[in-house]
Formats: structure tokens, C-alpha cells, sequence
């Protein structure tokens, strides 16, 4: 299968390129530079000139406290931008994957989130998200959602990279004990959706790995594995802390643990458990001497 990716530099799209390609697809990776989505007509062109079967449309604006400032940049990549995809996806009769989030929910529901529960986004990254999808259903006759939640991989920062660094630099290290999520590798997520894509099974999906903790319980089992794998010496004293403590332009949900209840019904394989991908992340990260 042809597959176009969009925000192929990214942290995710990376891995996409890369988990497709060992998958035996022809895959052809998209940078801003080569697709900006945000511009219409270059994205009917692009898009147009490739024909590709499936696009997986990984570009997005995630910068969750920026948007809180900056509307019109979020809705332009993430609404406008998508719809942009959707409709020259449909023009060439692909198949679209659209990367969503646990922030379409308002995190404060004591149950994991269904995909059938309704939305309440209550930052401008989770609204544009939310339009997005939106656009997607709209424009778009064969479509996936898949949202996910706490995503990190090898390419560009996030958490796991950040704790590590911090843990060796730091006396004392106070991490969030009341946000709880669903950690997600990269890797894993790409391969679910090489799962999804021969398919005819569209529509919404949860798919983060599996099990649930919080940023606290999270960062715990990053200093074991990377005291274990990496051999690194953590002098940073671990306390937790609550979401008030640390205050952001952009609320936080308490809750973003996703309910897999789609996969399920559709019979595809479930992604490993968080703590399975967080090793795995650490050999990778040990394979590649990054310390």
C-alpha cells in the first residue's frame, strides 16, 4: 500500500515512516517543508501528485499552553489544516488516519474514556483537536481517529527523555501525583496502526498502551529502567506533588486514561502494557547511546 505521511519529522511521524516501511509499504514522508498543510491548494498538489492509498496525517500544532495565546495558529494547523487533508484524501480516494487526543475529554471522569463517551475539551489544543476530527468526519468518506495519550519515542523531547536528564541534574525533583494517563511509545502506536490501515474498519479508536499511572508512578519506573539500562546515576530526590502546585496556562486533565473498548470490538491486537514500552524505549534509547 502507497502511504503518505504528514509531519514526517515529527516525533511520531517518525516512527510511522519507519514501522511502515519495515511493514513492506511504499511510504512517502512529508515534512512541513514538502507539505504544509495549512496552505490548500499546495496540499491538493502534493497530495494529488503522489495518490497515495492511505494517508496517516500526523502533523499537528501540539504546543498545549502556547494555544491558549495563539487560537488562530492551533485551529489553522489542526482544523483548517486537517480539513485541507480530508478533502484532497477524498479526492484522490485515500484512506485517512487522524491523530487525535485524550484532550477532546475534560479529565475529570472517574472511569476511563470510551469512544463513544461525548467530548468536552477545555483547552484550545483539545477544541482544535476536536474540530479537526470533525473535519475529518465531514470531508472525508473513509476515515480512522485514533486518539492517543502521553506519547513518547526516540526523535525530538518529551517526558521520558526530560526525566531522565533531570534525575542526573537535580537534588530534588517534584513530579505530578494527580494526573493519571496512559504512557505511549511511539513505536507501539505505529504498529497498531499498520494493524488498522488493511482494514475497512473505520472510525474512532482509543489507542495508548495499555495499563494506567500517574506522571509520578511514571517517572519512578524511568529512573529504575534507566538506572537498570543505561547505567545512569539519578541524584534527584523524587517527591510527588499536585497539579495546583505547579499552575499552567493550559488545565491539565485529571484523567486521560483511554477505555480500548473499539480495538476490542473490531478484534485487533491491543497495545502492550506501559511499562513493556517504557523498557523497550530504554533498550532503544540504550542501542542508539543515548544517555
Amino acid at each position: 500500500m502507497k502511504v503518505l505521511v504528514t509531519g514526517a519529522n515529527g516525533q511520531l511521524g517518525q516512527d510511522v515512516v519507519n514501522i511502515f516501511s519495515q511493514a513492506g509499504h511504499e511510504v512517502i514522508g512529508c515534512k512541513k517543508t514538502e507539505l504544509n498543510i495549512t496552505d490548500e491548494e499546495q496540499c491538493r498538489q502534493v497530495i494529488s501528485a503522489y495518490t497515495p492509498d492511505c494517508i496517516i496525517h500526523c502533523a499537528a500544532y501540539t504546543a498545549v499552553d502556547a494555544a491558549e495565546s495563539d487560537i488562530d495558529g492551533a485551529f489553522l494547523v489542526n482544523a483548517t489544516g486537517t480539513r485541507n487533508v480530508a478533502l484532497s484524501a477524498e479526492m484522490v480516494g485515500a484512506k485517512l488516519v487522524y491523530i487525535s487526543t485524550d484532550y477532546v475529554f475534560n479529565g475529570e471522569s472517574d472511569k476511563p474514556y470510551q469512544e463513544f463517551d461525548f467530548v468536552d475539551p477545555r483547552t484550545i489544543y483539545g477544541k482544535s483537536k476536536y474540530a479537526g476530527e470533525q473535519m475529518v468526519k465531514d470531508f472525508c468518506s473513509r476515515w480512522y481517529v485514533v486518539r492517543t495519550s502521553w506519547v513518547y519515542g526516540l526523535f525530538g523531547s518529551n517526558f521520558v527523555k526530560t526525566m531522565l536528564r533531570l534525575g542526573q541534574e537535580k537534588n530534588q525533583l517534584q513530579v505530578v501525583n494527580d494526573q493519571k494517563g496512559s504512557p505511549t511509545y511511539t513505536v507501539d502506536l505505529a504498529r497498531f496502526l499498520v494493524q488498522l490501515i488493511t482494514t475497512e474498519r473505520y472510525g474512532i479508536y482509543h489507542a495508548s498502551n495499555s495499563g494506567s499511572c500517574t506522571w509520578f508512578e511514571f517517572t519512578e519506573a524511568i529512573f529504575a529502567e534507566g538506572k537498570e539500562r543505561l547505567g545512569i546515576t539519578v541524584t534527584a530526590k523524587l517527591e510527588p506533588c499536585t497539579t495546583a502546585q505547579f499552575p499552567r496556562p493550559a488545565p491539565r486533565p485529571a484523567n486521560s486514561v483511554l477505555e480500548h473498548l473499539a480495538i476490542r470490538l473490531n478484534g485487533f491486537e491491543d497495545l502492550p502494557h506501559w511499562r513493556d514500552g517504557l523498557k523497550r524505549f530504554i533498550l532503544e534509547m540504550e542501542q542508539n547511546d543515548i544517555r
